[in-house]
């Protein structure tokens, strides 16, 4: 298997992910009080969304490129 079908295939998977979960989300420990001794964190969650045009994108890329690898284009 080459690189370009390698290329492909991850392109298609990653389209299809991103179509499938429009973003990820994420959790970050923040420090709420620190008095000495007594410390008080909280946590937070931030999310990337990811426009479906990503998706969509990816998935057209990975076609093109499995299509020039299959035909054994340079």
């Amino acid at each position: 298997m080459s690189a370009r079908s390698l290329l492909g295939i991850a392109l298609l998977i990653l389209g299809v992910f991103a179509l499938a979960y429009q973003g990820f989300s994420y959790t970050v420990a923040k420090k709420a009080v620190d008095l000495g001794p007594i410390k008080v964190t909280k946590e937070e969650q931030h999310t990337i969304p990811l426009p479906p045009i990503v998706g969509a994108l990816a998935l057209v890329a990975g076609v093109v490129v499995l299509a020039i690898a299959r035909r054994g284009g340079q």
